[in-house]
């Protein structure tokens, strides 16, 4: 059985932002042997962790924003970006029509030369010859 020390650090530096590679190195460092600390590992890993999985390449920007935001809210950065896709979803839902248009989308079709929608046919008008 691991020791509940060593998962509550492993919590408490995920919540601070570090990651697993970080904390293991640390641990290792500290003299804690491997298998204990990959079995405290195994034990918080997320039983869901090889479905439904999603890689995002962030710039730093974006990435300092959200270590900033899960800072605030006390999670970590992948727990932050799970939390704003959750909501995103929930309030989509709420919604009764499933797409909005912006107002940018009604301008845009207005102002486009791109003609849509069904074409008008060409009629020749027929040349009467005037009587007098």
């Amino acid at each position: 059985m691991t020791s509940k020390q060593l998962i509550d650090f492993i919590k408490e530096a995920r919540r601070r932002g570090f990651g697993d590679l970080e904390v293991k190195k640390a641990l290792l460092e500290h003299n804690w042997p491997l298998k204990e600390i990959e079995k405290a590992f195994n034990i918080l890993s997320p039983k869901h962790a090889t479905k439904n999985q999603v890689t995002l390449f962030l710039n730093e920007d974006v990435m300092e924003v959200l270590e900033k935001r899960a800072k605030k809210n006390l999670f970590t950065v992948s727990e932050q970006v799970e939390d704003i896709l959750r909501r995103s979803t929930v309030s989509q839902m709420k919604k009764k029509t499933s797409y909005e248009p912006k107002i940018d989308d009604a301008l845009v079709s207005v102002f486009s030369r791109k003609r849509t929608g069904p074409k008008k046919k060409k009629t020749k008008k027929k040349k009467t010859k005037k009587k007098k």
